[in-house]
């Protein structure tokens, strides 16, 4: 995106929520990206990454429906 495009965005959000609007609406879109960004960095406390005993060779479920 260029300036141009910039500033008419701007300047769209700014008619939309007014000038005393705009602060929060700044701060509350930082939060959301810092922990979006803080969670994205995280490692998940659970580990769902199949071992080699979960796989199975069988084409077949093993809890499945037999016909």
């Amino acid at each position: 995106m260029g300036v141009t495009e910039l500033l008419i965005i701007l300047a769209v959000v700014l008619l939309i929520f007014g000038p005393s609007r705009l602060p929060g609406l700044g701060s509350g879109v930082g939060d959301a990206m810092r922990n979006f960004r803080k969670s994205v960095r995280k490692p998940d406390s659970i580990d769902i990454t199949p071992t080699d005993e979960d796989r199975t060779d069988s084409d077949e479920p093993e809890n499945g429906p037999k016909s």
